[in-house]
């Protein structure tokens, strides 16, 4: 039996740290505050205690190079991503994935709806072929 890694829930705030790492890879203190969103007007040293906060949540690992240490994410963004959006869907539509589509669906404009229908469609083909005809697990 696998355990799987408890991903830990991240503030708004927390996601601002994290984007940067995804999209850059393992970085200093320096170059995460260098990476913040200059709205955010955070000083250097809220970003080492919100990096020391990632870390002690599990969310960041860092390795030391010398007297630097190099942050990295314990989690894809997907990973993080796939948490975040069952934790919401849970606490506001008690878990039922319908009316957050419907809802989300209506929000969206005619690009992104076309967008969402292929994503939904390639979803169904996989399922299809990892399944077999029902897309469900026999």
């Amino acid at each position: 039996m696998s355990h799987k890694k408890h991903v830990p829930r991240l503030s708004e705030l927390e996601w601002e740290i994290m984007k940067p790492l995804w999209d850059k890879g393992p970085m200093a203190a320096r170059d995460i505050f260098q990476a913040v969103p200059p709205e955010q007007d955070w000083a250097y040293k809220t970003v080492k205690t919100m990096l020391a906060r990632l870390v002690r949540k599990g969310a960041l690992v860092y390795d030391q190079i010398g007297n630097s240490y190099l942050y990295r994410p314990a989690f894809t963004r997907e990973e993080m991503t796939r948490e975040t959006m069952g934790s919401f869907v849970s606490r506001v539509f008690d878990g039922a994935l319908q009316p957050f589509m419907a809802y989300f669906a209506e929000s969206v404009d005619k690009d992104e709806l076309r967008i969402l229908k292929a994503e939904l469609a390639r979803i169904e083909r996989q399922r299809h072929e990892e399944h077999g005809d029902d897309g469900h697990v026999s």
